[in-house]
């Protein structure tokens, strides 16, 4: 339910009232909302990956639906903000470890894979050194680096978060992988590799080889080099739980035990590896673009229509792959076709409900989030209105409106002021708020939010929620397990289009208490992230 005030709008305080005794018709807004899932998880569009002409074509109907509802472009040059990519492609792998100079060949794709986003040169030969879980926090006083020797060498870790005590949003920060490079880089390190994680369902839990694929997909990176997290990385690699006792033949350790240890959260030991990586790749780069598309609702007040609130939702998925049951389009329905839709239903709602939000509000539908969070990264970084002003940003991916809104779960929702806002817009609808279910999985830093996160800007993302044990929670678990990332995750699968309509009814009024509250939102005092704030 969207709030409507006397400032607004001409209109008497009877019919305001009036109006909001109208209920929303969530069947018929559901249908609305569904109507742009079905366009662009369609098979014509092929999986809208990063660059090709099917994103392109999604991104035109973006576009074509701001001008239908009266946004305008929040940029000089349009709706569009180019954004130029580099794609990279490694050919001709291979991966050896030299040990009292004889070499022993690791099979790619099955015992270990290369990563084309790393800059790497025809060769690279360097000695290994086991770091665990390769984590260097020093507010926590925790540093998996101390007294290791790095420089020159590939820094081999366990893809996990290690013992330390901290909040997992802090744990999340400090173990992803470009932090992790930075703290490798700064130690001297030219390169790492990633061990997998053996804990349930946790990120960086890999399998033991998939049979064989020699060849490293293609990677993207962005092609503006201060952007590049990978810059001065020769080599990444991941070594699956397959390879992974290879490594560490004669070190005096097997991986079975740093499994055992990584179950039970318990610290690991660090040692050289002993032998030398030697692995070859010739690499191609590519020059490649795709666009971000923002628009713009521009603020009433005087004071206030400087500052920008932040809508985002990322519109690539990952195009057309490996053939499930026959099928290779992964259609990305819920990834994030139903994050675009509601971008596009809640700036509709907005735009036509009357409301005059104080402070401007830009709809921003970001490019490549598969890749890496590239497109939000670029626009984080060369945002299309004054950085300084932008206040915060409300992104959607992924929510999962597969069952009836009850309570959404609210990634942030303890970082910032943001989250008293949440609880407010919610109650207003009958629906409850709760902390992330899974903290483990790090979703927080794992999509768009994050890019604007690093820059000092309060942020959220969503989820519909659950509780434990409930038949939601199973419904949840289920389509991660069989639909995430997969060509399933379709128009076929069951969505309750109703219930997403009342989500966006909870994000429209969220935008509008953000962009009307006289003053900025606020990381609270207890927030790691605060020490991003400029």
């Amino acid at each position: 339910m969207l709030r409507f005030r006397p400032n607004y709008r001409s209109l008497t305080v009877a019919a305001l009232f009036a109006t909001s005794l109208f209920a929303a018709d969530y069947a018929a807004e559901g249908k609305l909302w569904l109507a742009h899932v079905q366009f662009l998880a369609s098979d014509k569009l092929q999986g809208r990956n990063t660059g090709s002409p099917e994103f392109l074509e999604a991104a035109r109907y973006v576009e074509t639906a701001f001008e239908r509802i009266g946004l305008k472009p929040a940029g000089t040059s349009g709706y569009r903000q180019p954004v130029r990519f580099e794609s990279r492609t490694l050919t001709d792998p291979s991966i050896e470890l030299i040990r009292d100079g004889k070499a022993e060949a690791v099979a790619v794709g099955q015992e270990a894979s290369l990563n084309s986003r790393a800059e790497m040169p025809a060769v690279v030969e360097a000695p290994l050194v086991f770091t665990g879980y390769g984590m260097s926090i020093p507010e926590a006083h925790y540093d998996d680096l101390a007294g290791l020797d790095l420089h020159g060498k590939i820094a081999v870790y366990v893809n996990a978060a290690g013992p330390v005590e901290a909040s997992a949003n802090v744990k999340s920060h400090f173990s992803s992988a470009g932090e992790r490079w930075a703290v490798f880089r700064k130690a001297g390190a030219i390169g790492m590799a990633s061990l997998p994680n053996p804990r349930p369902n946790a990120p960086g839990a890999t399998g033991g080889g998939r049979g064989g694929n020699s060849t490293p997909p293609p990677s993207v990176v962005l092609a503006e080099r201060e952007l590049q997290e990978t810059v001065g990385q020769q080599i990444s690699m991941t070594i699956t739980r397959r390879g992974a006792e290879k490594f560490f033949a004669g070190s005096g350790h097997t991986f079975e035990e740093i499994e055992a240890l990584v179950k039970d959260n318990k610290p690991l030991p660090r040692f050289p590896l002993p032998a030398t990586l030697r692995a070859k790749a010739t690499l191609h780069r590519e020059p490649m673009e795709a666009p971000n598309v923002a628009a713009i609702l521009p603020g009433s007040d005087a004071n206030l229509k400087g500052e920008y609130v932040i809508m985002s939702a990322h519109l690539d998925h990952v195009g057309v792959g490996r053939p499930v049951n026959g099928d290779a389009i992964y259609n990305g329905a819920m990834d994030n076709a139903s994050g675009i839709a509601s971008l596009l239903e809640v700036a509709r709602l907005v735009r036509q409900s009357g409301a005059a939000p104080k402070r401007s509000i830009v709809f921003v539908a970001v490019t490549a989030e598969e890749k890496g969070e590239l497109g939000s990264q670029y626009f984080a970084a060369h945002p299309t209105v004054p950085a300084k002003q932008i206040v915060a940003d409300v992104n959607l991916d992924m929510f999962l409106p597969l069952y009836p809104l009850k309570v959404i779960e609210v990634q942030g929702l303890a970082e910032s002021s943001l989250g008293e806002q949440i609880r407010a817009a919610a109650k207003d609808l009958g629906v409850d708020v709760q902390t992330d279910r899974e903290p483990e999985q790090n979703r927080f830093i794992r999509s768009d939010q994050y890019s604007f996160i690093r820059r000092g800007i309060p942020s959220l993302a969503f989820k519909f929620g659950y509780e434990f044990g409930s038949p939601e929670e199973k419904i949840r678990q289920t389509w991660v397990r069989d639909r995430y990332h997969k060509p399933s995750d379709d128009l076929t699968q069951p969505i309750d289009a109703a219930a997403a309509a009342l989500f966006d009814h909870v994000i429209a009024d969220l935008l509008e208490r953000v962009a009307d509250e006289a003053a900025r939102p606020r990381w609270n005092a207890d927030s790691f992230f605060r020490r991003f704030a400029q």
